[in-house]
């Protein structure tokens, strides 16, 4: 762990900014990735279905083939690990494994699994654009839930969406089933974030209606 504090959620929170210059000698244990990711993963997701996959690069040399992919932009090289987070165009195909897992260690009923899988296989059936939406909305919860995750260890992060997206599915063999939604770098800082400036909740926030 890169700090012997505890902080909280909140202190968290407001600690977390996007890094974009790293030290490329510091690493990240695999323990401790795999913890990352692990918190990352517990993300909610529409029924459940966990549309998130985590193509973790830190091989040197791939990792330089993301540069230009990345637009110049050398946080791809420098930080430990850039990590593609993968949207599943296709969860609706993890229906039955979920639910079957779910009903054999009793957490619903015959009755609900039944349920949850037929609307389920409505959706993905009757709506086209429902398994985009979803694939993008719920990998981002869990690309959230990971840089949140990091900082609690003492990582940096950054969510980068400046990237050739064919070229990288190309460079990575990336299947049709999986579309990226976002390139993220995690490492250590060897400068930090430059502040930002924040909307006050005046500017934000709608009470009720427009």
């Amino acid at each position: 762990m890169n700090t012997e504090l505890k902080m909280t959620a909140e202190q968290v929170m407001e600690a977390r900014h996007s890094v974009r210059k790293y030290d490329p000698n510091a690493t990240i244990p695999q323990g401790e990735l795999n913890e990352i990711l692990r918190l990352a993963a517990s993300a909610p997701s529409s029924w459940n279905l966990q549309h998130w996959r985590f193509l973790v690069v830190t091989d040197p040399a791939i990792k330089e083939k993301l540069l230009p992919i990345a637009y110049g932009q050398q946080q791809v090289v420098d930080a430990y690990a850039t990590i593609i987070i993968l949207g599943d165009l296709e969860a609706n195909k993890s229906a039955y494994t979920i639910y079957d897992a779910a009903l054999e260690k009793g957490y619903v009923t015959q009755e609900v699994r039944d349920t949850l899988i037929g609307q389920i296989e409505g959706a993905y059936k009757n709506n086209p654009e429902i398994a985009r939406d979803e694939a993008i909305r719920n990998s981002s919860y869990a690309a959230m839930q990971l840089m949140l995750a990091a900082k609690a260890k003492g990582y940096d992060t950054c969510p980068m969406g400046g990237y050739n997206r064919d070229a990288l599915i190309k460079e990575l063999n990336i299947p049709s089933r999986y579309l990226p939604t976002l390139m993220l770098t995690i490492g250590t800082a060897s400068v930090q974030a430059y502040p930002t400036t924040r909307f006050g909740l005046d500017e934000l926030v709608i009470t009720n209606s427009f």
